[in-house]
């Protein structure tokens, strides 16, 4: 297929999306398309299925997770990186946090597909843990881990930091392991991995949408969802024109420029192991902080090859570039609050703000900080 030639649909879609999608949900995914239709200059089709849609030519995709089926993204007629807004994977695990750590040894059971070659790869770039799709390697990773101090086990599909388990010696371990699914654990696996303290979260990402493209390194935050656990709270992100070369050209602190090697590594390292793998938007969560014996630690968390929690803002960078062409950088951010003290975004940083039938009242929104010149 030539690569390089021009897309024959004038259309944008927000689909896939997952079954039970909650209304926050919804309102994200599609406040993204529409977004990226005004940006390519096509026209949003809601509520688009390809079996109503049939004969038309396939459009630009706006999934809400990555296509993790080769089979399923050529159906879509998805080829390649310009036909969506997020990736594509050959294996449904390469899309979550499994990809980042390897096996606990030799014994342990792994899916078709699993590169166990990777985690030396990454060794360097992430940090101390395993992945595990079976209860007993679970454990015997979980007692390795702890020799040196507390672990965090992480569910591989969970977002928004939801489901993760501090575990300080083997009786929580233990607890912590018998709540898992085992059916779930063996199709995605699941994380154990060293605990940081003092821990500062970075964003690192690269988007492509049409002929525009911007890279960006910023912070996150956490806020108490209306349960008052601690989750994803919104991010504050300096962005590039062009790739990690002109993010790399611009004035970032020490962990700033660390956190974005760490992420260029990592993604050379999976793209390597997994050829097939595609993308037009590449996410990075970089974790800085201390270890149990107080030393420095840093490396890659996760992942994401899809519309995500960042995205309002990676899109809205994007808007200001195409508006102003001799603009290089831009600040953006992304804000998610809980309850319903939050004030209501104003009309250009809107998102959405309701009663949401899985999290209760969340208000969500994002856009442009300042460009280049200082300007909100």
């Amino acid at each position: 297929m030539d690569r390089s030639q021009p897309d024959a649909s004038d259309a944008v879609a927000a689909y896939p999306r997952r079954a039970g999608a909650s209304e926050h949900e919804i309102a994200s995914q599609e406040a993204l398309a529409l977004r990226i239709a005004a940006l390519l200059g096509r026209r949003f089709v809601p509520d688009f299925r390809p079996t109503r849609n049939r004969g038309e030519p396939p459009p630009y995709y706006v999934p809400d997770r990555s296509i993790t089926s080769l089979a399923r993204a050529a159906k879509l007629g998805i080829a390649r990186a310009a036909d969506l807004f997020g990736g594509v994977t050959p294996h449904a695990f390469v899309a979550t946090k499994s990809v980042t750590h390897g096996v606990v040894d030799a014994q342990a059971r792994a899916p078709q597909g699993w590169v166990r070659s990777l985690a030396g790869d990454l060794e360097e770039v992430v940090l101390r843990g395993y992945t595990a799709f079976a209860l007993d390697d679970a454990h015997r990773a979980g007692e390795r881990l702890l020799q040196t101090g507390a672990l965090r086990l992480k569910p591989a599909d969970a977002n928004a930091g939801r489901g993760q388990v501090v575990v300080r010696n083997a009786q929580e371990l233990r607890a912590a392991l018998n709540g898992q699914d085992a059916a779930t654990m063996r199709r995605l696996g699941l994380v154990l991995e060293e605990d940081l303290a003092q821990i500062a979260t970075y964003s690192v990402g690269w988007i492509r949408v049409g002929k525009l493209e911007a890279s960006y390194v910023g912070t996150q935050a956490l806020t108490r969802d209306n349960s008052g656990e601690p989750v994803y709270g919104g991010s504050t992100l300096t962005f590039a024109r062009g790739g990690f070369d002109e993010l790399r050209a611009l004035n970032l602190s020490d962990e700033e420029r660390q956190a974005v090697d760490l992420s260029c590594r990592y993604d050379t390292a999976v793209s390597t192991a997994y050829p097939d793998f595609f993308a037009s938007r590449r996410n990075y969560d970089v974790g800085i902080g201390q270890n149990a014996q107080g030393e420095p630690r840093a490396g890659v968390l996760e992942q994401s090859w899809r519309a995500g929690g960042a995205s309002i803002a990676e899109l809205s960078a994007l808007q200001a570039f195409m508006l102003s062409p001799s603009l290089k950088t831009v600040s953006a951010f992304t804000r998610e609050r809980y309850g319903a003290d939050e004030p209501a975004p104003t009309s250009e940083q809107y998102v959405y703000r309701g009663e949401d039938s899985a999290v209760g009242m969340i208000t969500k929104s994002g856009g442009i900080l300042e460009d280049d010149n200082g300007r909100l």
